[in-house]
């Protein structure tokens, strides 16, 4: 898809986010199931596949407010919580979170694409694992194609992900072109966290999928699309979908890491 005459800047707000708004979009013995589980799918990415590697920035196209600045507590705008759910998220506490080492709990998963931040995406295991590092808490996601959930797997922020690539079909064709597919990625395992920094929880239970997408404008780098769905039967009346957006960047310039906080 070709967008033309748009001109955003790095922190623009404006129509992109409705423009786009198309949608598609350790242990020894769990280093050894991981390994066991890439040689027998032998999985590497499709001739036609998006190459979503490289540096991606942050356009801040929605919710600027709360994702720029820590929302005060009890601002729960947006957010379908359940009774248990605000009970929590009323209880927040920073300088507890931060006395007890868990300043990453906003930095999870089911968050962490929503922040303000740079992404470095690249292939490892010979195209079996999509590697997407954010400076924002200076966390690592691994997207693993082929396998299932290695047994001995403990959650983490980051919990686990199963990709697939996904080739788009248009009625009375058996495909469509190459370039109208996207990545298609569950995520499961995940330690509890937040939403959004001021304590709106998301539990054990939580559900993350997501559709990766690029979509191109004429004449410049392309964006990067993550439709995202958290679903949580403890923490979310019904699902909440968020859609992040990226800009490609020439290189590394804009890479900053910096550690997790319980507050900006």
């Amino acid at each position: 898809m070709v967008i033309a005459g748009l001109g955003l800047r790095r922190w623009g707000l404006g129509a992109l986010a409705t423009l786009l708004a198309l949608g598609p979009i350790a242990c020894p013995s769990y280093a050894q199931e991981i390994s066991r589980d890439r040689a027998d799918a032998r999985v590497q990415r499709p001739v036609w596949a998006n190459d979503l590697t490289g540096y991606w920035v942050s356009l801040i196209t929605e919710d600027w407010r709360l994702r720029m600045l820590t929302p005060a507590k009890g601002d729960y705008v947006g957010i379908p919580l359940t009774a248990a759910a605000a009970r929590v998220a009323d209880a927040w506490n920073p300088a507890r979170d931060a006395a007890g080492g868990q300043q990453c709990r906003s930095y999870g998963a089911a968050a962490i694409m929503f922040r303000p931040e740079e992404l470095r995406i690249g292939w490892e295991d010979n195209e079996a694992t999509l590697s997407v590092s954010v400076d924002a808490g200076m966390q690592t996601r691994l997207l693993h194609f082929g396998g299932t959930v290695p047994v001995s797997f403990q959650p983490t922020w980051q919990g686990y992900s199963s990709a697939t690539w996904v080739a788009r079909t248009t009625p009375g064709f058996v495909q469509s072109p190459p370039e109208a597919q996207y990545l298609h990625v569950i995520t499961t395992h995940m330690l509890p966290g937040y939403l959004r920094q001021n304590g709106i929880p998301y539990s054990a239970q939580a559900v993350l999928t997501e559709d990766f997408d690029l979509v191109s404008v004429q004449g410049e780098q392309p964006y990067l699309t993550d439709t995202t769905t958290v679903a949580d039967p403890l923490y979310l009346e019904y699902p909440l979908v968020l859609s992040p957006i990226f800009e490609k960047q020439p290189g590394a310039a804009g890479w900053d890491p910096a550690p997790c906080s319980s507050t900006w």
